[in-house]
């Protein structure tokens, strides 16, 4: 990767809440949907490393993602996935890599598809049989060669549903015969057949299954045994808080069981209940099935999403649950009884469950996938990240690991720490997030390490204020500001190699009052410490859940989800108020002496610049005065002598530094006409005469430099800006930013447009432009929402520049450029 001119460092994004949107392949690859990129993850790497790759192909957030089955010795591997765009993509990358490249798009069809199933037909000259079930109440069914696909028939859900899950299997060990279960927003499972042998393959219509009580949301196929001619099961996952396991049996006598009429546990259901034992008979091709209910599997407190077979290579059988009881469960047939019995349980212990968004309610587990050993298990959260386990045989225990998480809507503001040793993020899942890298044995990687905002507002803008405190903006009209707790200090400098050991005078953590949104400082409590239950009628009552106890944070690798979500807030120290509207932008001055912010406006009145100073907290008045609508961006100059404006009324700002008061600023010059349409964006050169770019929707970036007035100018003397270069670009410009330090002489300018497209440009200080060559690497599929490179020398252990990307498409990148790419050389 070293090698490489324009590589990523880190990939951080959440996960869409689709049960069927992620998958784990025999080779070790987990695929899931995140906005509408499918995001690649090794879990198994080490160290971990999180997302590596971002596949972009669709229009729309991701629904299904499933890799087409494959056997050792492949030397492609097929993923089909889908999305809301209503299209199905075949994507194709070489055996063990992870250069997946989209080699087949569908038209569109009626409408999107929710859930995929695949089967192999043949070893020897690869083929699959696939089903699509859609929000058009239909069932496809696919024929594909080399992952082209080929629509054979299109089913009608009758009675009318929604399939929420396929699962296709041989109904024989031959092979000949197919099964396909289908099920959805109803209380039935179907059941299907075909003949392969047939001149055109036909799946029909056999059997109807009752039993469930609400909504069917997973279905899954397994041999009993790896004995020939095993009779093959069928577990199925519903809203009824139940998991039904029904049994597909060849020939005309009826297995023991179901002739029998009867059930071990008959008496332990729901009162007046018992489950049909029914014999639903399948004549496919002339041979005699039978399809009976065999077990129902009680535990689970909530809706339960997936249940999912693995056969161990030992033979065992196991099911694997995820409920939005915040469990995962594991699930096997006890040897003796034969009852089916929950021998696992992982996730959260049920009186420490958070009550609201606020004290990090898990929210339920969408999505329970078995790794190919069957070894290791993940979950997806409410909160887009992802949960893994890993079973020690020595301990006979499964053990939590680092975890990937991310933001699960558009992140709207990101801010380096002054020195640039950590980037914080902010996004509409209202959260800000604390991402550095782990220095761990032999490498660094970069990951999530401190959640120290979740609000009950949108979060719009973000800056640092010094390396232990910081201020955001939300859509509410003030500002509140965070400083660093001990618990999170000491973990980070640990672990991240940040900051010094010296914690004197922070607050020990922080959480939050269940009906708050301000994040209190409190004391750590000692692991033995008893907990109070919540006393409802409190509105500063702290939820059991979020207690930070010494061992939360005494920890030698990332925090994981259930940690960063309640352990590691930081406490709110002070509010800035003034504006009558939602906050639009806020900037901070390098010295942390000034914070200057902005409202949503429509009248002069409304679009005036709050400056606050941060030594006593208070306002500096009068406010600045230049803009009649929006003002969409505020940036200080690197010496933090000029702050600069830009607003949806087309025109720029620029108000200088009082010499004798260093928090005040007055007016220097505005243009208003500084762009055709809105300016989205601007930013500071790193020159030695003020020069700075503006970003417009008139997809222009224009470059202004300082000169003085004419001396017989009324203004002589006085610093004046004017434009020494436009960039013409494909698409509105929405983020621009200069790296901190020239290159070679030039000034690096990075160019965001809504497409999602970045470039990189060299402004020489006559103001040439150069384009610097493309990359993949540099394409997104909504729009760069902000672009921020990293302060300070290049990075110790890449020799290279670092670009914080903020996209719509969920996602937060650091990618690395070589300082020879920066140079131009070679282009």
């Amino acid at each position: 990767m070293g090698a490489d001119p324009i590589s990523p460092q880190y990939l951080s994004t959440g996960a869409n809440r689709c049960t069927p949107g992620a998958d784990w392949s025999r080779d070790g690859l987990v695929a899931f949907g995140a906005d509408s990129n499918v995001a690649l993850w090794e879990p198994a790497a080490d160290p971990p490393r999180g997302v590596t790759r971002l596949l972009n192909g669709h229009n729309g957030p991701v629904r299904a993602v499933s890799f087409l089955p494959g056997v050792e010795g492949d030397e492609s591997v097929y993923l089909c996935t889908s999305s809301e765009d209503k299209t199905l993509i075949i994507w194709k990358a070489r055996a063990n890599s992870q250069d997946f490249e989209a080699i087949q798009t569908t038209p569109q069809l009626d409408g999107p598809v929710n859930c995929i199933a695949a089967l192999r037909t043949s070893a020897s000259q690869p083929r699959w049989i696939l089903a699509t079930g859609g929000s058009d109440a239909t069932i496809r069914i696919w024929s594909s060669h080399d992952g082209n696909l080929e629509l054979l028939q299109l089913v009608k859900a009758t009675p009318k549903y929604f399939p929420n899950w396929l699962s296709l299997s041989t109904l024989d060990p031959q092979g000949d015969l197919l099964i396909l279960a289908a099920a959805g927003t109803g209380k039935n499972i179907q059941i299907f057949t075909a003949d392969t042998k047939a001149e055109y393959l036909q799946f029909d219509l056999q059997a109807t299954l009752p039993g469930h009580e609400n909504w069917i949301r997973s279905l899954s196929f397994a041999r009993e045994s790896k004995d020939h001619g095993s009779d093959l099961l069928l577990a199925s996952a519903s809203q009824d808080k139940y998991i039904r396991i029904w049994r597909v049996h060849e020939g005309s006598e009826l297995p023991a069981l179901a002739a029998k009429g009867a059930d071990p546990l008959r008496d332990a259901y729901l009162p007046g209940r018992s489950p049909s034992n029914k014999a639903h008979k399948l004549k496919p091709a002339g041979r005699e099935f039978s399809v009976t209910f065999e077990a129902l599997l009680l535990g689970h407190e909530d809706w339960i999403h997936t249940a999912t077979w693995h056969t161990h290579a030992d033979g065992k059988l196991q099911i694997l649950s995820s409920s939005m009881d915040n469990s995962l469960a594991i699930w096997e047939a006890d040897p003796a009884s034969g009852i089916w019995v929950s021998t696992v349980r992982l996730g959260e212990i049920s009186r420490e469950k958070g009550a609201t968004t606020a004290t990090g309610s898990t929210g339920g587990f969408y999505t329970g996938l078995w790794s190919p050993d069957g070894k290791s298990v993940i979950c997806l959260g409410r909160t887009g990240s992802w949960r893994r386990w890993q079973y020690d045989e020595s301990a006979d225990v499964w053990a939590p690991c680092v975890p990937v998480t991310g933001h699960t809507k558009a992140v709207t503001g990101i801010s380096w720490s002054p020195s640039g040793e950590y980037l914080l993020s902010t996004s509409l899942d209202q959260t800000t997030r604390l991402h550095a890298k782990w220095n761990a044995t032999g490498s660094s990687t970069w990951h999530e390490m401190s959640r120290p905002q979740i609000h009950g507002y949108d979060l719009n803008c973000i800056d640092s204020l010094s390396p232990s405190q910081f201020v955001s903006g939300a859509d509410e009209k003030l500002m509140r500001v965070f400083s660093e707790p001990k618990a999170v200090a000491a973990m980070l400098n640990r672990l991240c190699g940040i900051g010094d050991a010296d914690v004197s005078g922070m607050p020990e953590a922080a959480n939050m009052p269940v009906l708050g949104l301000s994040n209190k400082a409190v004391d750590l409590v000692d692991d033995d410490q008893e907990i109070q239950p919540v006393d409802d009628r409190d509105r500063e009552a702290m939820d059991p859940a979020s207690v930070v106890k010494k061992s939360h944070l005494d920890i030698d690798h990332p925090p994981h989800e259930e940690t960063l979500s309640r352990h590691t807030l930081w406490p709110e120290t002070e509010k800035l108020y003034g504006h009558g509207y939602e906050l639009s932008c806020l900037a901070a001055s390098h010295d942390g002496k000034v914070i200057a912010s902005a409202c949503k406006a429509s009248s002069t009145n409304h679009a005036v610049i709050r400056l606050f100073e941060t030594e006593r907290w208070t306002e500096v008045k009068p406010p600045l005065t230049a803009h009649s609508l929006t003002a969409t961006r505020l940036r200080f100059s690197a010496d933090d002598n000029y702050l600069l404006s830009v607003g949806r009324d087309r025109q720029w700002a620029v108000f200088a530094r009082d010499p004798e008061d260093p928090v005040r600023y007055s007016h220097v010059q505005s243009n208003p006409k500084g762009h055709t349409r809105m300016i989205l964006d601007a930013a500071w050169a790193p020159s030695e005469k003020p020069m700075f770019a503006t970003a417009g929707r008139d997809k222009e970036v224009r470059i202004w430099a300082a000169a003085a007035a004419a001396d017989d100018d009324e203004e002589a003397g006085k610093l004046q800006f004017a434009q020494a270069k436009s960039i013409k670009c494909e698409g509105p410009v929405t983020a621009v930013d200069f790296l901190p330090q020239p290159i070679g002489g030039k000034y690096i300018l990075s160019v965001g447009t809504e497409a999602g497209r970045v470039g990189v440009y060299a402004v020489s200080q006559d103001s040439a432009v150069v384009e610097l060559p493309s990359s993949r690497e540099l394409v997104l599929p909504r729009a760069v929402l902000q672009l921020a490179w990293r302060p300070g020398a290049p990075d110790d252990d890449s020799g290279s520049h670092e670009l914080a990307v903020a996209g719509e498409d969920t996602s937060l990148r650091i990618l690395a450029f070589t300082e020879e790419y920066l140079k131009g050389v070679g282009s």
